[in-house]
């Protein structure tokens, strides 16, 4: 299909070793907690390398996963033959989904609204393919609270984004999501600290979110 691409080959290599790094210090839970609960037919846009799927719970019937990146996608593929509940993976962007109107339960974004380049056109997209009465979960990356931390965000934000396969630390996604239509029914706002240290990209949030009426 044509223009469902994007290509990171060096962060496609290393990514990885930075999502196994993560999750033996407690990115896994992360997963866990973002997933917990989820039912039916589920979309989860910029699946990466399918580090998700076996976190799905039995009451998931499919996943469908949205992946832009050829060899993230690759990846994603041979995790989906390890998974515990049925997986499709499709090439497309979050930005025009490759799936029907109302066609979901819940959509998952994890990781990825701070690579995405039009997060309204994303979340619309989200919005679109949600049958009534569904939701999206999402587990990101965020800007501190914390004035001088979101400083030092701003500062080290080109360098991050060139290396980062286009991660933007700086997002205020909590807000996009709102002004995107829908209502933030549960979060939790974090620090991901690594053996007690913080990097540009720990501010977190994990939620859910249901269109507003």
């Amino acid at each position: 299909m044509a223009g469902t691409g994007v290509s990171h080959p060096l962060f496609a290599r290393i990514y990885p070793r930075i999502n196994a790094f993560a999750e033996a210090h407690g990115c896994v839970e992360h997963r866990q907690e973002l997933l917990a609960g989820v039912h039916g037919r589920v979309i989860e846009i910029g699946a990466g390398l399918g580090s998700n799927f076996v976190h799905y719970p039995p009451d998931v019937q499919q996943v469908v996963a949205v992946e832009p990146e050829p060899r993230l996608r690759a990846r994603a593929e041979e995790a989906a033959i390890e998974a515990a509940v049925p997986v499709e993976v499709r090439a497309g962007r979050a930005e025009a989904l490759p799936a029907d109107d109302d066609s979901f339960d819940v959509a998952v974004f994890s990781l990825v609204l701070c690579t995405i380049k039009d997060v309204p056109a994303a979340l619309a997209e989200a919005r679109r393919v949600l049958a009534p009465g569904g939701e999206i979960r999402f587990y990101e990356h965020v800007r501190s609270d914390d004035p001088r931390f979101f400083r030092l965000q701003r500062i080290i934000n080109p360098l991050w984004h060139a290396l980062g396969g286009g991660c933007d630390v700086t997002r205020d996604t909590e807000r996009a999501i709102q002004e995107a239509g829908f209502t933030v029914k549960e979060i939790r706002r974090f620090v991901f600290r690594i053996n007690g240290r913080a990097n540009p990209g720990s501010p977190s949030i994990i939620g859910t979110a249901r269109p507003s009426t």
